[in-house]
């Protein structure tokens, strides 16, 4: 047989089980993800095993027929690769590996597979490791001789291709280390933090579903350089640049890491402290694919998710971004305030920035004042600190009249007192 690890695309079979609870139309859905993070992980499918059944069987997921039918679909295509689409227990891993020859890995490793792939900071792969390790803990006991035919590709990448079989100690050893040098980079995020906060920058964060389009809407909508690409888990570090608004008032905005369905609870505590970031916005872009036909699903993923975090209390903006290749079926569903743009699309981001400076305005206090033709800094200041919607020179008076909203607890409210109209 040809030594497949050497190429590029391992051969994968995706198997499901179809609960009662789950319709038809959604658990499509759910292979058709599992298919996308396939391809993202380099992987490329084979063919998809599915089963109904009322439970999932307790030793083998699948129940006896199945799996007989699976280790012969296993020789036939011969697979590098067996991906469950849910997460295992370490007993149905242990059993269906003592059956098959293939790496058997479920959603959730497959998921930590990928985010190892983009972690690009050192606290992006500090947070990839952590939640590889607290996965392998339990999954170590009695499962030896599945570990070790674990030797690089899809479900072995970052703490997977080393030395699975390391004892216990040393696995908790490490996660403590890991967790110590997290604490260091999040006390130095929340330094970084609190300087934003007492400066009164005010903070927007992009949040979504994966692939919706955050890294497109955030380049455009910054001119920064985030990666962006049709796949996904595109974006895991956050990034954070200046947006200029219409009026020439700076924002900052916050690129995060897509949500997903089902998202490991490991994943979840790991990157809590990265989607922190949202939870600290004055408010929150949420951006959906209005060219998936899972939308709304995904739509309420990110509100659940939100809810974790404690961050559902935050205004939110609801973007239905690809519009020039809106499903047919789409229809607006968001409580929140809305708009439907194209990433691509000019006028559809100065309507957006409108737009957002419009809710922005709505948690400020409006101003009027006259400044003289000496206070030019003071001026230069309001342009880019405040929303200013109206501003005229007057000859006569050799005075600006300036127009506009301001966040009261910014310390140049306090200067304006003094020219109040």
């Amino acid at each position: 047989m040809t030594d497949r690890n050497e190429k590029e695309s391992e051969r994968v079979i995706l198997v499901g089980c179809q609960l009662p609870k789950d319709d038809d139309l959604r658990f499509r859905y759910s292979l058709d993800e599992l298919v996308s993070l396939t391809k993202t992980a380099k992987g490329e499918v084979q063919a998809i095993l599915t089963q109904k059944r009322s439970t999932r069987h307790p030793a083998t997921y699948l129940g006896k027929g199945k799996v007989e039918e699976l280790i012969a679909l296993e020789a036939e295509l011969e697979a590098d690769v067996i991906i469950i689409n849910d997460e295992l227990s370490p007993s149905q891993i242990r059993n269906l590996s003592n059956v098959l020859e293939s790496r058997v890995i479920d959603r959730t490793q497959l998921i930590l597979d990928i985010f190892a792939q983009r972690a690009r900071s050192r606290e992006g792969k500090l947070q990839v490791e952590l939640a590889q390790h607290k996965y392998l803990l339990p999954r170590l006991i009695g499962k030896g001789l599945a570990l070790s035919r674990l030797g690089g590709g899809i479900g072995t990448r970052g703490p997977g291709e080393t030395k699975l079989e390391t004892d216990r100690r040393h696995i908790h050893r490490r996660i403590d280390e890991i967790k110590a040098q997290l604490a260091n980079i999040v006390s130095h995020r929340e330094r970084y933090r609190e300087r934003r906060k007492h400066n009164q920058t005010f903070q927007l964060a992009i949040v979504g579903y994966t692939n919706a389009g955050k890294s497109t809407l955030f380049n455009r909508l910054t001119e920064a350089d985030s990666f962006e690409e049709n796949q996904l888990f595109a974006t895991l570090d956050p990034m954070t640049r200046k947006c200029i608004l219409p009026s020439g008032f700076t924002a900052l905005l916050t690129d995060t890491v897509g949500f997903i369905q089902d998202l490991p609870t490991t994943l979840i505590a790991a990157f809590k402290s990265t989607l922190e970031e949202a939870k600290e916005a004055d408010l929150i872009l949420h951006v959906v694919d209005s060219s998936n036909a899972d939308y709304f699903n995904h739509e309420q993923t990110v509100y659940k998710l939100l809810k974790e975090l404690d961050a559902d209390q935050i205004p939110i903006v609801t973007i239905y971004n690809k519009r020039d290749e809106v499903h047919p079926e789409f229809m607006p569903s968001s409580t929140h305030e809305f708009i439907e743009v194209s990433a691509f699309i000019s006028d559809d981001l100065l309507l957006l920035r409108q737009k957002l400076q419009s809710l922005m305005m709505k948690s400020m206090e409006e101003y009027k004042v006259y400044l003289p033709n000496s206070e030019g800094k003071l001026l230069a200041q309001l342009k880019s600190a405040s929303v200013v919607t109206e501003l005229s020179y007057e000859e006569e008076k050799d005075q600006y009249f300036c127009k506009g909203y301001i966040q009261p607890s910014l310390s140049i409210t306090q200067q304006l007192k003094n020219y109040l109209k």
